[in-house]
């Protein structure tokens, strides 16, 4: 599904040289390296302040930790998505809110989270999955309406740009009051091992996110408030610095990857190809088809039989996982949700691609529909 090795193989010299300098300065813990990257983040995002830490998840806990949520209070979070997304949520004693999502961008909508919205919500997470943005805008229109947080779990979208109606744009991950990201190996940002980061406009916020990723402290032994020990290491900041400059061209072999899938598998009934919301870039994280006519099952076979690696983000509803039934009202159905787990599936995209391994990967869907 994905090929950090070769993409190591085409920076090596890069990212040697970055290792080596952090190992020769013996400053693994919030290094030069760690401020440097996050400065060229804050420079690439165009936001005020990027906040390192540990992993994705908690850069979500920590973004909701900043906020002062009270147990009980809800936070509308969507159905389909990673469980990370709603995980912090329970954890601290919120109540998660599912909701169900667009069929065809399979983002949240400001007209599903209005549905949600009751006199407990304090705040919305959207997430932009698999590579482009919710429809932003008329989610923050939506927040000031009825004073709540938006959260934007960022962790399959950076470098991906929204558009607003007057024209002007923002990477995503830095249009809500927080926005959160993940440098899982994966990602399109990834690490070689775990890291996170969080980003906002608000200098209060940043102040208190910081300090909460500190242990609570922003001057050493003085704790204003509990925290965590949440921090990026030097050697994978150095690592993402080097990566950071070459995202752009990153996303770029990704759109041109989806590109030649979307041309070699539109003329296949069964098959949706994955839709581009009007005002987003997508970035392509995944590469997602929805398969109809209950073709999904036979579709897995055959890749398997024919070598060929797939992905089924996600085969469940978070309200169907044990972990949650708690949380929502045992009769919770989510028609798109539900229908999405039993039709999705991912191909493999990355930035490594080149015609002769696509080829051979949509040979082999063809293969099936010329023999279904």
């Amino acid at each position: 599904m994905v090929d950090v090795g070769t993409q190591y193989q085409n920076i090596k010299s890069e990212i040697d040289q970055a290792i080596l300098e952090v190992v020769g300065s013996s400053q693994f813990i919030n290094g030069p390296k760690v401020k440097e990257f996050q400065a060229d983040l804050e420079k690439f995002l165009n936001v005020n302040y990027v906040i390192p830490c540990a992993n994705g998840t908690d850069a979500l806990q920590i973004a909701l930790m900043a906020l002062e949520l009270q147990p009980g209070d809800e936070v509308i979070v969507p159905a389909f998505t990673y469980v990370a997304t709603a995980e912090v949520i329970a954890l601290l004693q919120l109540t998660p809110v599912m909701v169900d999502v667009d069929p065809n961008t399979f983002n949240v909508t400001a007209e599903i989270i209005e549905k949600a919205i009751t006199s407990k919500t304090k705040a919305v997470v959207p997430v932009h999955l698999f590579g482009q943005s919710s429809d932003m805008e008329p989610i923050m229109d939506l927040a000031k309406k009825h004073n709540i947080y938006v959260i934007e779990d960022n962790a399959q979208a950076i470098g991906a740009d929204y558009t607003f109606s007057n024209e002007t744009t923002q990477k995503t991950g830095t249009i809500g009051h927080i926005g959160t990201t993940s440098f899982y190996p994966s990602k399109n940002l990834g690490a070689y091992g775990d890291g996170g980061a969080i980003f906002t406009n608000d200098e209060d916020l940043a102040l208190k996110l910081k300090m909460i990723a500190n242990h609570g402290q922003n001057i050493r032994y003085h704790h204003k408030m509990v925290g965590c020990n949440s921090r990026l290491d030097s050697i994978q900041a150095a690592i993402l610095g080097i990566k950071l400059k070459h995202l752009k061209d990153y996303s770029t072999a990704r759109q041109k990857a989806a590109a030649y899938y979307d041309e070699a598998l539109k003329n296949i009934d069964w098959l949706q190809i994955p839709t581009r919301q009007h005002n987003s870039t997508h970035v392509f994280h995944q590469y997602t088809l929805k398969v109809g006519e209950g073709q999904r099952e036979a579709l897995k076979t055959h890749l398997q039989n024919h070598g060929v690696p797939f992905g089924v983000f996600y085969p469940l509803p978070l309200y169907e996982q044990e972990a949650f039934k708690k949380f929502v009202p045992a009769d919770l159905k989510l028609p798109v949700t539900e229908e999405l787990c039993q039709s999705v599936i991912s191909l493999p995209i990355h930035t490594e691609m080149n015609e002769e391994i696509q080829n051979y990967i949509t040979d082999s869907v063809l293969s099936l529909f010329k023999t279904a």
